[in-house]
């Protein structure tokens, strides 16, 4: 059984920072590739970021480039998202997912096969 659970959500003002950590059960997390997803209300789940099993490749979703910074510990099997210059429509519940297999597209949420329960992330005007 793999669990992902996340931490670090809360109440910021724009403008502000957070940084998102998602702890995974497994020791082979340091094989896998891992991604942060968020889903605002009424809206579609959408990629954030993602990171290759060594850290040396990262993605990010254009709206979030040169904001967030994703990386990860893996003697830790720890994966983190930290956020700066938040936006009210960074408002989201945020998730952190591991794909074991690693054949698949980092932006695309069907590559991912481990999902966390979610933390909300509220960025207030």
């Amino acid at each position: 059984q793999v669990q992902l659970v996340e931490s670090g959500g809360g109440l910021v003002q724009a403008g502000g920072s957070l940084r998102l950590t998602c702890a995974a059960s497994r020791r082979t997390f340091s094989n896998w590739h891992m991604g942060w997803f968020r889903q605002a209300p009424g809206k579609e789940r959408e990629f954030v970021a993602a990171i290759s099993w060594s850290g040396s490749s990262t993605y990010y979703a254009d709206s979030v480039k040169g904001r967030f910074t994703i990386s990860r510990d893996n003697a830790k099997n720890t994966v983190y998202l930290q956020m700066n210059s938040l936006k009210v429509e960074d408002t989201a519940v945020y998730y952190c997912a591991a794909d074991s297999i690693g054949a698949g597209n980092p932006r695309s949420d069907t590559t991912y096969n481990y999902w966390g329960q979610g933390t909300q992330v509220t960025v207030s005007s």
